[in-house]
C-alpha cells in the first residue's frame, strides 16, 4: 500500500503557480509548466489531468509502463492541439515525472528536469536523469556537478512535453520497491534551492507523508522560493491495497483552465528548448529555442568560449595578484632600506643598511660602510652592544654612533 501526500506553493516571486501534481491510489505525478505568461500553468494542468486518467490497478508492470508512456504522449498531443486552438499559448510546455505502483514494483515515466528520488535504508538516490543541457555536459565529463549548479545555461531543457515534438522521447523504467521505501517526486523549485542533504534529513525524520510534504515546501520557502515548488511524498508498506486512498490534485491542475483574454499572456517564439528561471535570482519567463544539431553545436561552442573566457579571467586575475604581491614586496623592501643599524663584520664595526630580520633566504640588510674600529678595541659594554646591534634612526645617526664608539676606543 502507498500512503501519499501532495503539496504545492506559488513561491515568493511568481504571480501564478505553473506546477501541478497528483497523488492518487496507484499513480503519482509532478509537472512543472513553462512558457511564463504563455501558458505554463495550462500546460502542466492539461498534462496532469490526462495522465491522472491512468490511475488504476495494473496486472503487470509492462502494462503499466505502456499505459503511462502512452498517457504522456497523449498529453503531448493535447498540448499541441491546445496551442493550435489558442495560438497565444505558443511556447508552453511542461516537464513530467510520474510513477505508478504495481505490487512490489514501481513504473516510472519521465521527461524534463523535475525529479524522482528514492529513500531506502537512510540513503537517498535520484532515479531520474535531468534532460538539461548542463546535465549533458556533466555526463560527458566536460563540467562537474558543482559547475553545473552555477552554469549560465543550467536552465536550458532539452526535452519536454508541448508543441515541440510530436513524438518526444520519454524515459521509462521498472524498479523494485519494498516496505519502508519513501519516494519523492518534486519540481525543480525544491531540488534547485534545497540541498539534497536537507531534503534527505526531512524525509528521514518526518514520519507522516503529509507533514513531510509540507515541511519540504517550507524548506524551499525558507530559501526564498523564487520558483513554484511542488512535491509528492509516497510511503510504501506491505499492504497491496490502495483502494481507500483519496486522490489529491494540487497546483494549477486543481484550478479551472483559463485561456486567451482570461489572463494576461504574451506570445513566444516557436519552441523546442525551454528555459527555467535561474537559480537564486528572480525567475524570468521561460522560453523555447529551436532544437537542432546546429543549435546544440552552437550551445557547446558557446560553452567552450565561456570556459576559455573563464580561464583567461582567472589567468588575468592570477597575474594581477602576483603583480600586486611583487609590488608589495618591492615597496616593503624599499621601506626596509630606509633603516640603518650598527653591527660587526668579521670583528670590525660596520654600518648596515636595512633591518636585522631575514625572510628565509632573503637578506633584508647589507653592509653599507665598514669602519676601522675593531671590536677588541672596545670596552666590554660597548662590544656587547655592537654584537647585539645598535639601531639608528637614519644614516647620520648611525655615523654618530660610530663616532661615539671611536671615542670609547680612544678612551680605552
Amino acid at each position: 500500500m502507498s500512503r501519499s501526500a501532495a503539496a504545492s506553493h506559488v513561491g515568493k516571486v511568481r504571480a501564478n503557480n505553473q506546477d501541478s501534481a497528483y497523488a492518487g491510489r496507484y499513480l503519482f505525478v509532478v509537472a512543472d509548466g513553462m512558457g511564463g505568461h504563455a501558458g505554463g500553468d495550462v500546460a502542466s494542468a492539461i498534462a496532469t489531468k490526462r495522465i491522472a486518467e491512468t490511475d488504476q490497478q495494473y496486472t503487470s508492470p509492462n502494462d503499466a509502463e505502456f499505459a503511462l508512456k502512452s498517457a504522456l504522449l497523449s498529453a503531448n498531443s493535447l498540448l499541441a492541439e491546445t496551442v493550435f486552438e489558442h495560438n497565444e499559448l505558443t511556447g508552453m510546455g511542461t516537464t513530467v515525472s510520474s510513477m505508478v505502483r504495481v505490487g512490489d514494483k514501481v513504473v516510472i515515466a519521465h521527461i524534463g528536469d523535475s525529479r524522482i528520488y528514492l529513500v531506502r535504508d537512510g540513503a537517498m538516490e535520484q532515479v531520474t536523469a535531468d534532460h538539461t543541457f548542463v546535465q549533458r555536459l556533466v555526463d560527458s565529463g566536460r563540467i562537474t556537478a558543482e559547475e553545473a549548479a552555477v552554469h549560465p545555461r543550467r536552465s536550458v531543457l532539452m526535452r519536454v512535453l508541448g508543441d515541440v515534438d510530436a513524438s518526444p522521447e520519454i524515459d521509462t523504467a521498472v524498479l523494485e520497491t519494498r516496505p519502508g521505501d519513501r519516494w519523492l517526486l518534486c519540481s525543480d523549485g525544491l531540488s534547485s534551492y534545497v540541498p539534497e542533504e536537507r531534503i534527505l534529513a526531512v524525509l528521514k525524520t518526518v514520519p507522516s507523508a503529509r507533514d513531510a510534504a509540507d515541511r519540504l515546501v517550507k524548506e524551499s520557502l525558507d530559501q526564498g522560493a523564487p520558483d513554484n515548488v511542488t512535491v509528492v511524498v509516497v510511503d510504501v508498506d506491505d499492504v497491496d491495497d490502495a483502494s481507500f486512498e483519496s486522490p489529491t490534485t494540487v497546483g494549477s491542475a486543481a484550478l479551472p483552465l483559463m485561456f486567451g483574454g482570461e489572463i494576461e499572456r504574451r506570445a513566444l517564439r516557436l519552441p523546442s528548448l525551454l528555459l527555467h528561471p535561474l537559480k537564486a535570482t528572480p525567475p524570468e519567463d521561460s522560453h523555447f529555442e529551436p532544437e537542432s544539431d546546429d543549435y546544440l553545436a552552437a550551445l557547446i561552442q558557446e560553452d567552450r568560449k565561456r570556459a576559455r573566457r573563464r580561464r583567461i579571467t582567472w589567468l588575468v586575475f592570477l597575474g594581477l595578484v602576483v603583480a600586486a604581491l611583487v609590488f608589495a614586496a618591492l615597496l616593503g623592501y624599499q621601506f626596509t632600506q630606509r633603516h640603518y643599524f650598527v653591527g660587526d663584520v668579521d670583528g670590525r664595526v660596520a654600518i648596515f643598511q636595512g633591518v636585522q630580520q631575514d625572510i628565509g633566504p632573503i637578506e633584508l640588510s647589507h653592509v653599507y660602510e665598514e669602519t676601522t674600529i675593531l671590536l677588541d678595541q672596545l670596552p666590554p659594554y660597548y662590544r656587547g652592544q655592537v654584537e647585539a646591534t645598535l639601531n639608528a634612526s637614519d644614516l647620520e645617526d648611525a655615523r654618530r654612533i660610530v663616532e661615539e664608539l671611536a671615542d670609547a676606543r680612544l678612551e680605552r
